[in-house]
């Protein structure tokens, strides 16, 4: 069976209307950057000089009051960034003082599979 198309509901529901990963944040929290490279599809994390970093402990905390004004100016030049799916997460220090995202979907993300060590990327 083909997808439907861009904007016809599957079992009632509008799945292309608004991207919900970048709604999970509070006003007065942190978020970090994500994509995905096209070349490999490894989720990289945006550093604060702008480059694109493998490791979350590398990317640069933005205030969620400036979140969406960066990730509008992003979105714009993925393609020629070589990524796809942009977008904020929001994060939190944990006692040691390492960025750790709000959402288990995300921490498998920055951390790796929630399997076994071996496999992670730290």
């Amino acid at each position: 069976m083909a997808p439907a198309p861009a904007g016809t509901p599957v079992q009632g529901i509008y799945f292309d209307v608004v991207d919900i990963r970048s709604n999970r944040r509070d006003a007065d929290g942190q978020s970090v950057i994500t994509a995905n490279r096209l070349l490999d599809g490894i989720t990289v994390w945006r550093a604060a000089d702008g480059s694109w970093k493998e490791r979350i402990a590398e990317s640069a905390l933005v205030s969620n009051t400036e979140v969406e004004d960066l990730l509008s100016s992003l979105k714009g030049k993925a393609q020629e960034l070589g990524l796809v799916g942009i977008y904020g997460v929001q994060v939190q220090d944990d006692t040691d003082g390492k960025v750790i995202p709000v959402t288990a979907r995300e921490r498998i993300r920055a951390f790796g599979p929630s399997v076994h060590p071996e496999f992670s990327p730290l």
